[in-house]
């Protein structure tokens, strides 16, 4: 089964009606579905399937080890998100196996396939969480005590799941077994099409965070309360969404994002009581991201005091700027032919990774250029390139 097949598989599940597009959360019935089906999958092609402690499942060809070659990616999606991110380095992955076997390869080192648990953080904010947890890159504690928009804990979707939230955790002995990680996804921009192929391999993630801003004022009837005597936390709020896009332009190369905001109680007819916002920040060079979220959260206070509320900032995730391992990005470009190099703005498990164990990435061409949303897409034949692709670099560091 070809990689565009095995997504045309999985087409139907978590379709978003409302909002166009997929949402596939983790622990939700859309990824408990998908995650059967990667199971049943791979046991066909002779793959040994388990789940570690941290809800990640990894599907091994021969007897797990270390120094293992590792391929994967995610099923989970943003909400409303596209049918390519995160599934098309799974099913490329399967394939990429098929592949290798109808050549008759078998691999010499131990070699797995491995879908990582809510790397959008679509459902409780936290991007990366099964790899994050894995390394022990997030507290066990915070990471069980996180919340979806609902108020159910992590621990709680995981339970009801069938996982035992209280294993969740560092996991030194999966990681150990990883000798090298390659990660295939689809492109989430316009370098490829720009540059004219349709697989690329990854250069660097530049820095990037969450951040949540919690403005509480005094809730009150919209008709009846005077302008001069409200203190309405949108006011603050709106001036934080207009100033976020304004900073970031300013810097010339950044991205300030406000996807989420939360009035409550959130009647047409009432002065909301508390607003709450989630920025994305996103720029090259280490210190830049933090200075800009520095300036935001200055003028959010001074908003905030101007109005007669109250802000308070808790930043959510952040991550440096990840530079894949150079020596294996050079072999994964001469293996592929010289293919061209491509950074990005978007974070990946394998970025995680990075700092413990080789690390590359591979990019295939979307022509849209758009991520994160229904338009998302790439095209069956850079598709299968990217599978083949994927397959040849396996195969080579396997041996």
């Amino acid at each position: 089964m070809t990689a565009t097949g095995l997504l045309d598989e999985i087409d139907g599940v978590g379709r978003d009606r409302g909002r166009g597009g997929y949402s596939r959360h983790a622990f939700d019935a859309a990824e408990g579905e998908l995650r059967t089906w990667f199971a049943e999958r791979a046991q066909r092609l002779g793959l040994a399937v388990e789940t570690d402690r941290n809800a990640n499942i990894w599907a091994w060809w021969g007897t797990p080890g270390p120094d293992a070659v590792v391929t994967g990616s995610h099923l989970d999606s943003v909400p409303g998100g596209g049918a390519f991110d995160g599934p098309l380095g799974v099913v490329s992955a399967l394939d990429a196996v098929e592949i290798m076997q109808c050549k008759g390869f078998r691999p010499v080192k131990p070699f797995a396939v491995v879908v990582f648990a809510e790397e959008e953080g679509g459902r409780f904010g936290v991007p990366c969480l099964g790899s994050r947890l894995l390394t022990g890159a997030i507290d066990a504690d915070r990471a069980r005590s996180l919340k979806d928009p609902d108020g159910v804990t992590l621990a709680e979707a995981a339970a009801k799941a069938g996982h035992d939230p209280e294993r969740f955790g560092a996991d030194p002995e999966s990681l150990a077994r990883i000798g090298q990680f390659i990660e295939l996804h689809v492109e989430q921009g316009r370098g490829l099409i720009d540059l004219g192929s349709p697989v690329a391999v990854g250069s660097t993630i530049i820095a990037h965070g969450r951040w949540r801003f919690a403005f509480s004022g005094q809730g009150n009837h919209a008709g009846a309360t005077l302008i001069g005597d409200r203190h309405d936390p949108m006011l603050p709020a709106a001036e934080v969404v207009a100033a976020a896009r304004r900073l970031a332009r300013a810097t010339g190369d950044g991205r300030a994002t406000i996807g989420r905001l939360v009035p409550n109680p959130g009647g047409t007819n009432a002065i909301a009581s508390t607003v709450e916002l989630w920025l994305d920040a996103r720029i090259p060079g280490d210190d830049r991201t933090r200075t800009l979220v520095a300036e935001l959260s200055g003028l959010a206070k001074e908003a905030a005091d101007a109005e007669g509320c109250l802000v308070e900032i808790a930043e959510e995730s952040y991550s440096d700027t990840v530079t894949f391992d150079p020596a294996l990005r050079d072999r994964l470009s001469g293996w592929l032919g010289g293919v061209p190099e491509l950074p990005t703005g978007a974070g990946h498990d394998a970025g995680i990774l990075a700092a413990h164990v080789p690390t590359g990435m591979l990019y295939v061409r979307n022509p849209t250029g758009i991520s994160h949303a229904p338009e998302e897409f790439a095209e069956d034949e850079d598709v299968d390139l990217g599978a083949k692709g994927l397959a040849k670099v396996l195969e080579h560091l396997s041996t």
